[in-house]
């Protein structure tokens, strides 16, 4: 049996090798983790919240904007398929980097967009990226690169949110939880606002 375990241990090592993570903050997390749930070589994201200074909060702690945390999506990807500087690249394009009070319809701290680091050669790819960002529209791209610190899972509730099959009351009255949140990213005007800033380099548009 120890040497069945071992020789798993052996197969799998390199997989779990591979295994990278980033963590984003690019306003709804409900919409980031989406979009990001469909590009090749992510193999989980989840929503959760980052860069405060609160323990385990909750959603209500963070949307309040006293806890200093944003609304993030954490992604754990294989480089071999896809790399950080191309998830870099795929945010910055599905996002208004030009925005430094929040995202779309959504505005406060809590929604502001963000890259965070966990080592120098993450910082170096956001940097290029933003500055590659900052070439191709002719503007400053307010995005910041922060340090990575403690992520905090959301609640179970706002995990894969955009699929999922329960009823919710929205302005609109009863929906879907998936139809709920198509409603929500077309009032919030998120699609528009990427199309209209970024044109054929635009990602993730629905």
């Amino acid at each position: 049996m120890r040497t069945f375990i071992i020789l798993l241990s052996l197969i799998f090592a390199p997989l779990a090798a591979r295994a990278d993570t980033a963590i984003l903050a690019g306003g709804c997390f409900w919409c980031v983790e989406a979009n990001f749930e469909s590009v090749p070589g992510v193999s989980d994201v989840i929503s959760g919240y980052t860069g405060g200074h609160v323990d385990n909060p909750t959603y209500d702690d963070v949307t309040s904007e006293t806890s200093g945390h944003f609304e993030a999506v954490k992604i754990t990807f294989d480089p071999a398929r896809v790399s950080y500087a191309d998830l870099v690249r795929l945010f910055l394009h599905s996002t208004d980097v030009l925005d430094d009070t929040g995202q779309f319809c959504d505005k406060g701290e809590s929604y502001r967009s963000a890259i965070f680091v966990k080592d120098a050669g993450q910082r170096a790819a956001a940097e290029a990226g933003i500055a590659q960002a900052e070439a191709e529209l002719g503007r400053k791209v307010v995005t910041r690169i922060l340090p990575a610190q403690t992520f905090w899972k959301a609640e179970a509730y706002h995990q894969n949110y955009y699929k999922g099959t329960g009823w919710v009351i929205t302005r609109r009255g009863p929906k879907r939880q998936a139809d709920a949140y198509a409603f929500y990213r077309k009032a919030c005007g998120r699609d528009q606002r990427v199309k209209a800033l970024w044109g054929d380099k635009a990602e993730f548009l629905h």
